[in-house]
Formats: structure tokens, C-alpha cells, sequence
């Protein structure tokens, strides 16, 4: 499979109001889908498009008749939304930068080929970094990328930019995913590094995100200090059966 530079235009008007929107400050109005049709030569409904990824990100809001306005960054990320650590510290008022530890192109053990539904053996890019927010450690992520990445990758400047920001200049339309939210404690090395206590409790998240074609283009695992961050998380109630009891209602 080749992946070329070509981004829908939907995708590339998300991209440069994000970063315009990493610029603004909460309440300030963002060009209406009408002047977004002007500037990038696209429909109403590729405008529209664009806007609303950005208004379920929690991003901006959309008051009818008003126009867009950018929205007051949230305490927490939302867990069913993905967004680039550069942006949410960004977004926070903080200034995010990185500490690249390991950036290496490796043969894929049996285990990340499973995951990432390569063959195994299968060359894949190995990136390890310290993020920090402000100089203080918020997280120790380690990423393993389909080897298709490596010539973005390798060569991106990740100490002080966003890895799926290089990834989409690279034509990888990353879409979706699936993850797993758990408890552990910090290791020697993990409390060294984030600068805690070794046992210290930890959040950690795993991911896999894929592209638009469903092709799976990373495996993430991202270890936090449990009192440096937390994930919002919105819900429905499920309906019950009328007239069932269940122990414990």
C-alpha cells in the first residue's frame, strides 16, 4: 500500500484551524463555514464537515446564527477523543516539548506484528519519548509505527513537534482507534523518569490507531502519573427492563 500526500480537503482545513485555534484564546470567533468555502476553494458541506470534527473535539462552539467561536479548554481529555499532546498542553496554556529516548527502525516482535496485523519480523519504527508540559514530566509514551512511517519520522524534529501532525503532512489520515485505560505503579526507570516515587500509582493507556482505510498505523502505550492527569469520560445510562430487579438496584 502506498501512501501519497493527499489529504481530503475536509482533513486540511481541520488541520490549519487547529493550529490557528492552538494560537487563540477561548471565545475568540473563527472564520464562518462561508469564509472557510472562500479560502480553501471547498463546499459548504466539506466546510461544515471540517467544523464539526472540531465542535465534537470540544474544541470550538457552534452557537446558530452567531458563528464559531473557539471553546474554553477542557480540565480533562475526553476518553472517546484522541488528541495530539502538543495541542491539549497547548490548549491547556501550557507549553508542551518532548525528550526523544529511543528512535530506532526494528525488526516487529511476534507481538506488535499480531497488533498491528503485519507480518512478523516486519520492519517497524520504534519511538520513545518523555513528554513534558512546562519542563515537567506528564507522560512516557513508547510508539511502534508500520515501517511505511519511518521517512517522516526518522527525520521529524519530536522534541518540540506533534508526531500525528508529521504523520498527516506525510499523507497518513489517521481516523479511528481502540483503547484500554489501566491502573499500574511506577518502575525504577518509569518513577526516574517522571520524576516520582518508585510504586507511585500510574495511569496507563494503550492504543491502536488506524487510517482511514483501516490500516493499523500505531501501537501506543502511554504511562502518566496518576496526579498529573485524567481522562473525562461522557456516558448513557443503559435502559433497563421494566418490572426486572437486579440484586443490589
Amino acid at each position: 500500500m502506498t501512501h501519497a500526500g493527499y489529504q481530503p480537503h475536509y482533513r486540511q482545513i481541520e488541520q490549519a484551524l487547529r493550529e490557528r485555534i492552538a494560537a487563540l484564546r477561548p471565545g475568540e470567533r473563527l472564520p464562518s463555514d462561508a469564509d472557510l468555502c472562500a479560502e480553501f476553494g471547498v463546499s459548504r458541506m466539506t466546510a461544515r464537515n471540517a467544523m464539526q470534527r472540531l465542535a465534537v473535539d470540544g474544541l470550538i462552539r457552534r452557537e446558530p446564527g452567531r458563528g464559531s467561536f473557539v471553546a474554553k479548554p477542557s480540565a480533562h481529555r475526553r476518553a472517546n477523543r484522541l488528541m495530539t499532546f502538543t495541542q491539549e498542553m497547548l490548549r491547556s496554556g501550557r507549553v508542551p516539548s518532548s525528550r526523544v529516548l529511543t528512535r530506532v527502525i526494528r525488526p516487529s516482535t511476534v507481538a506488535e506484528a499480531a497488533t498491528l496485523r503485519i507480518p512478523p519480523r516486519q520492519p517497524v519504527v520504534h519511538l520513545r519519548r518523555l513528554r513534558l508540559a512546562d519542563d515537567q514530566p506528564i507522560a512516557l509514551e513508547s510508539a511502534v509505527l508500520i515501517g511505511a512511517c519511518a521517512g517522516a519520522v526518522m527525520t521529524a524534529d519530536l522534541a518540540h513537534g506533534s508526531l500525528h501532525e508529521t504523520l498527516g503532512r506525510a499523507g497518513f489520515v489517521l481516523a479511528r482507534g481502540t483503547g484500554t485505560i489501566a491502573a499500574a505503579t511506577a518502575s525504577a526507570e518509569e518513577a526516574r523518569l517522571l520524576e516520582i516515587r518508585i510504586g507511585d500509582p500510574l495511569l496507563v493507556e494503550r492504543r491502536i490507531i488506524e487510517d482511514e482505510r483501516g490500516t493499523e498505523i500505531e501501537f501506543t502505550v502511554s504511562a502518566y502519573p496518576a496526579d498529573r492527569y485524567a481522562l473525562e469520560v461522557q456516558f448513557e445510562v443503559e435502559a433497563r427492563d421494566v418490572g426486572v430487579s437486579e440484586p443490589g438496584s
